[in-house]
């Protein structure tokens, strides 16, 4: 049955019992207050809703409820003796108003819920569209992987990639007379060392790597690797340097150019601001080839632990 057939209903109801309670009592008892009953439970019901939807929109907004947008109105005292409707219409319009508000709020989450799908799935095709990319992109030229483990055990030297390429030395660069002495490794050696002189550095890093790979059991190897390392230090790539010198120094630790790999190792941890690293490998240098080494190495040493602020 309807709202509107059940106040209906009541009111013949109520006029007869009206009629009858008048006759009984002498009594007027005004109809529009059992005529509110019903809706009355239908406003605490919407009220109690309307409640409960705002919990769910404002989470943790205790005090900030929406206020309803139609507030009872004082009812204007009716004569006595005149059925009171003010109280029923006050009682629907508050009803109306409600429901308007359920329905305006519930198509607002709708939208709201529709939105936050749809900038979930845009960032889910960015996110998928970004890894891809930084998938396919190829890793950086210059970048330094983690670092080698040194002989001595705490000192770190940093690796880098080799050159993909290295330019390859032609028959005589314009210049700097290639050697013949009649010794293949001498003149291998000495034309490299000639090239690093003319300050023509790819050209000396690719012959003093030849000369290296070529006459690995030569004496002049340990002279050319060291070499190699100058190349690339003066060549401002102190991580390629420290690689070469560090092979040099474990390679060819009787070569006579293995203290000198270990003392330019350090300059260039310096170059590289390490430090720390730079005192272990003068360390290193001065209690393997303390005996060894020149009074001139030994005060350049000295010079070194005292820029490197060694303790």
């Amino acid at each position: 049955m309807s709202d509107a057939g059940g106040i209906e209903g009541m009111n013949r109801f109520l006029i007869g019992a009206g009629m009858a309670a008048m006759l009984a009592t002498g009594v007027v008892v005004p109809a529009g207050a059992q005529q509110g009953a019903p809706l009355e439970g239908r406003v605490g019901r919407l009220e109690s809703e309307m409640r409960a939807v705002q919990r769910k929109v404002f989470p943790n907004g205790a005090g900030q409820m929406v206020e309803p947008q139609i507030s009872p109105s004082t009812p204007t005292p009716s004569p006595v003796g005149v059925p009171a409707s003010s109280a029923v219409a006050d009682l629907s319009s508050r009803v109306t108003s409600l429901e308007q508000q359920m329905a305006s709020m519930t198509g607002q989450i709708e939208m709201t819920q529709h939105k936050l799908r749809q900038l979930e799935e845009q960032f889910a095709a960015y996110r998928t569209a970004t890894d891809a990319k930084l998938s396919a992109a190829p890793a950086a030229s210059g970048a330094v992987p983690a670092a080698d483990v040194a002989a001595t055990g705490d000192v770190r030297v940093p690796t880098a990639p080799r050159p993909a390429s290295t330019p390859t030395p032609a028959a005589a660069v314009a210049g700097v007379e290639k050697p013949n002495t009649g010794d293949a490794a001498e003149d291998a050696y000495l034309y490299g060392y000639r090239l690093w002189s003319a300050k023509k550095y790819p050209e000396a890093q690719a012959q003093l790597k030849k000369m290296v790979a070529d006459y690995p059991k030569s004496r002049r190897a340990s002279f050319a690797q060291n070499l190699l390392g100058r190349a690339y230090l003066d060549d401002g790539k102190p991580s390629l340097a420290s690689i070469a010198f560090y092979d040099n120094y474990k390679k060819y630790p009787d070569g006579e150019r293995a203290p000198d790999s270990l003392f330019y190792l350090g300059s260039a941890l310096m170059k590289l601001n390490k430090p720390a690293d730079a005192c272990k490998v003068y360390g290193e240098l001065t209690d393997v080839y303390g005996d060894k080494i020149s009074a001139g190495m030994k005060a350049d040493v000295a010079k070194a632990r005292t820029a490197a602020k060694c303790k």
